[in-house]
């Protein structure tokens, strides 16, 4: 049989590693060897952001919620201990949301989750 070299397989994955890492500066973006580790990192810190992207708008909203619940007299943490016991299941983002494009809704939200407390 003849001897069977990888040849244009090579090329294309070499050439698959270097366009991944394009616009990484110096010698990883451009020697392969370096090229190929700094893709790896690069896919395992996609994949930790990915998860850490939930926290910080989880983070966000929070912040949010605070800002607005202090405006109108009441803590956050009261604030979500009052929906709880309200029967209020609206999540952080969708409070966050309103409270920015609907403040007359937040308004009731707070107004009705202040009244079941009472």
């Amino acid at each position: 049989m003849p001897r069977i070299r990888k040849g244009s397989a090579r090329h294309r994955a070499k050439k698959r590693i270097l366009k991944a890492v394009r616009g990484h500066r110096g010698a990883p973006g451009r020697l392969y060897r370096l090229a190929k580790e700094r893709a790896i990192r690069a896919a395992v810190n996609a994949r930790v952001d990915r998860r850490r992207r939930k926290r910080d708008f989880r983070g966000l909203w929070i912040t949010r919620l605070s800002a607005a619940c202090r405006a109108r007299n009441i803590r956050y943490s009261e604030f979500i201990n009052a929906l709880k016991k309200a029967n209020i299941a609206l999540n952080r983002k969708m409070l966050s949301q309103i409270a920015i494009d609907d403040p007359k809704a937040f308004d009731a939200i707070v107004e009705a989750a202040r009244a079941d407390v009472a």
